[in-house]
């Protein structure tokens, strides 16, 4: 919830940084929100991402928005609960006792290692498949974090094309009315406003925020491997504990050891 705000905060703020200092020093809704400067910054950022990506990567556009701002959360204290669950269990009743525990998982990664824990897989090979899974993870996240970089690169050199046009189309017009020619000439840099804005308030943001959804899934899953090899290897739920929670920042190991 607190991601939420600050995102919507962090937003309003920019929003009225940049527009609302456009207005306190005079300018106009009209003078702002100019159809042909808006469409040169967006659609030349847009055909410029499928001509570099394809259309089907430009397709997911909108559901890596919704990622990046409705991420999935990872409950590492849960996880961290079940595994030293599973591992008293285990020391009880024996390792193939916790099968039907695996639906404790939320997410698919842990339960998934641990049953290959419970196939007989040796540590070397588990090893090897969480980091191949990590690997393709990381590839297929960095993917779609690269389209809203370079969006956030394209956007202000669009922004600076629809400035040069317009500023031809203003200088051949010399000769007429001075004032208007100067309304026109500060026209024209609209263009470049909209292509700055749009890359750092929007395109550079999101990717930044699909950096932090990677992250968090990546600490899950190095956490659940760690918590898959610990429990192979029968190691004490309390050490376990204490390995687990070794990996969690400094602030949530004192919460959890408080805990």
């Amino acid at each position: 919830m607190t991601k939420k705000i600050g995102t919507f905060i962090g937003f309003a703020l920019g929003i009225s940084s940049v527009f609302g200092t456009f207005f306190l020093e005079g300018g106009s809704f009209q003078a702002l929100f100019i159809i042909s400067a808006i469409f040169i910054v967006f659609g030349g950022t847009f055909a410029a991402i499928i001509m570099g990506f394809g259309l089907d990567k430009f397709a997911m556009i909108p559901k890596l928005i919704k990622i990046a701002y409705f991420p999935k959360s990872y409950d590492i204290g849960r996880i961290i609960t079940t595994f030293v669950e599973l591992s008293i269990k285990a020391r009880k009743e024996g390792l193939l006792m916790i099968e039907k525990d695996l639906k404790k998982f939320d997410d698919l990664f842990p339960r998934k290692m641990t049953k290959f824990v419970l196939d007989g897989t040796d540590a070397e090979s588990l090893q090897l498949l969480a980091q191949l899974e990590m690997k393709a993870m990381q590839e297929r996240h960095f993917s779609n974090i690269n389209i809203f970089t370079k969006m956030g690169g394209y956007a202000p050199t669009m922004g600076i094309i629809g400035t040069v046009i317009s500023l031809i189309m203003t200088l051949a017009s010399a000769g007429e009315d001075p004032n208007l020619l100067i309304k026109n000439i500060a026209t024209a840099f609209i263009a470049t406003l909209w292509g700055v804005f749009s890359a750092n308030l929007i395109w550079l943001p999101i990717g930044d925020r699909l950096k932090r959804c990677h992250s968090e899934e990546k600490n899950m899953m190095e956490l659940s491997l760690e918590a898959v090899l610990t429990l192979q290897s029968g190691e004490i739920p309390s050490i376990m504990k204490a390995r687990l929670i070794g990996m969690l920042p400094q602030r949530e190991q004192q919460e959890k050891l408080a805990a």
